[in-house]
């Protein structure tokens, strides 16, 4: 079963992506900000990290940046509210393979995994191509 690490700061959201996916993955800590995110992925390994781009201390972006610097293995998936094509690029840009709205978590995020893991990119249908 693949380990997942999740990034995001609202709570009850977490709580409702923990819900979703652990019938079909291994969540192996939430995280509330992308400094707490960077260390919990060097520690646990995991193979999949689902991170928003609107977070407190550092963004999901330029933690996504900072881990790939860092090396990590992990596929990485955005799961975010914004739907602009600039935030789409920024995020994809860091070699991201998922970008999922909010809005579609119960639609896009298994797919989106799946594919992630995959090696394989996917974005939530209502953004479109980036």
């Amino acid at each position: 079963m693949a380990r997942v690490l999740l990034a995001d700061d609202h709570e009850e959201f977490l709580a409702a992506v923990v819900r979703h996916l652990e019938p079909h993955f291994e969540i192996v800590r939430t995280v509330g900000n992308g400094r707490t995110l960077l260390d919990a992925a060097a520690r646990l390994a995991p193979d999949v990290i689902v991170l928003d781009i609107s977070m407190p201390i550092m963004n999901g972006v330029e933690a996504a940046r900072r881990l790939r610097a860092a090396g990590t293995s992990a596929k990485i998936v955005f799961l975010t509210v914004h739907a602009d094509q600039d935030y789409v690029r920024a995020a994809l840009g860091t070699g991201a393979l998922g970008y999922v709205l909010k809005s579609e978590l119960a639609s896009d995020l298994l797919p989106c995994l799946r594919e992630a893991l995959q090696g394989r990119s996917y974005v939530s249908p209502a953004i479109g191509a980036a």
